[in-house]
């Protein structure tokens, strides 16, 4: 390994003088500056990053936790982040929580013990209002972005998330002008603030278009494709009258889409579908789904530059980011004879 003390002697100059030269201090010459920094990387010399992090307090590093990389909604978030941590001289360090709390626990104190300077996390969401990690996050003054809406447990951390309500209405909005008035729901996570608030944003748009929701038509599902499987299984055997489903998620979407189709269906032609994320597979799925479009790099990247806004000791303030409706091939007008029974 080479080592400062082997720069100095090659370039005949004090190990001092090495240190300050590579740190680019002002007190050493351009021309001093520029012959050891070749010498340096002729002789593949590497900074020391926890010596450096010793003498700046920092240690260049993020923590990032997010439920599964598996799950293609944060794909391109977590790309986004690493691209632009990248672009600030920063590294990530990655874990899965896999939507276990005490897991949860676990990656963030081995964070903190590791002293990253920031942490961007994706809650383990629970009915509890209060979780000890949490406070022992904010007791550490670890800047934190949250990547999602708070709950109460961590409502004291600034957040990055889309407009869930209004995108969810505008999904709804869309099969009502369709001509849908019997629009089944399939609900996501009952812990999760952002399945609350996309339900939320299909009753609003059923209330105004004089419609109350009817709890036959909405089903329980969660946030995986085999939870939409067995949403869409329920809902058939209980002979729901839906002409139109809208999806917590398009993996839910995809799931019931899969079980429609395996019984005969036709999309769009006997039942439309709504899918939320606008994830590859909703693309180049059987029938294209029809989805709200998450700007899921655009939040990685806002969640990096709050966070260097929070290291800097800057105000910052929780970030809401609109979403946008794209239309596919699975919608249409209902049939004729399905409105009018």
């Amino acid at each position: 390994m080479v080592r400062l003390k082997d720069i100095a002697q090659h370039v005949g100059v004090s190990i001092m003088t090495v240190s300050k030269a590579l740190r680019d201090a002002p007190d050493v010459s351009a021309a001093t500056k520029a012959s050891i920094k070749s010498v340096a990387r002729q002789m593949g010399y590497v900074p020391d990053s926890s010596a450096q992090g010793l003498r700046t307090k920092t240690t260049k590093l993020f923590g990032l936790l997010i439920p599964a990389v598996a799950n293609p909604v944060y794909a391109r978030m977590v790309m986004a982040i690493e691209e632009r941590a990248h672009e600030l001289g920063y590294d990530i360090l990655f874990a899965h929580s896999l939507n276990k709390p005490e897991r949860e626990e676990l990656c963030l104190r081995r964070f903190l013990s590791r002293r990253v300077d920031g942490l961007f996390v994706s809650p383990v969401y629970r009915f509890e209002a209060e979780a000890r990690i949490y406070q022992e996050v904010l007791a550490s003054k670890t800047p934190v972005v949250l990547l999602g809406p708070p709950a109460p447990f961590c409502k004291l951390f600034v957040s990055v998330e889309i407009e869930e309500l209004i995108a969810s209405y505008t999904a709804t909005q869309h099969l009502l002008k369709l001509g849908h008035k019997h629009i089944a729901y399939l609900t996501g996570p009952p812990t999760a603030p952002w399945a609350h608030e996309r339900f939320e944003g299909y009753r609003r748009a059923l209330r105004e278009a004089g419609l109350d929701v009817d709890d036959k038509l909405v089903f329980q599902s969660g946030s995986t494709i085999e939870d939409g499987t067995k949403a869409a299984l329920q809902m058939l055997n209980e002979g729901c009258r839906a002409t139109a489903v809208q999806a917590v998620s398009d993996l839910v979407a995809i799931g019931c889409a899969s079980a429609l189709l395996s019984q005969g269906l036709k999309i769009p032609e006997d039942i439309s579908l709504v899918g939320f994320g606008n994830i590859l597979t909703a693309e180049y799925f059987h029938v294209p789904l029809t989805t709200i479009r998450q700007p899921k790099f655009r939040l990685g990247t806002a969640a990096v530059d709050m966070m260097m806004s929070l290291i800097r000791g800057e105000k910052v303030q929780s970030k809401r980011l609109p979403a946008e409706l794209i239309e596919r091939k699975s919608t249409a007008a209902p049939r004729a004879t399905s409105q009018s029974k």
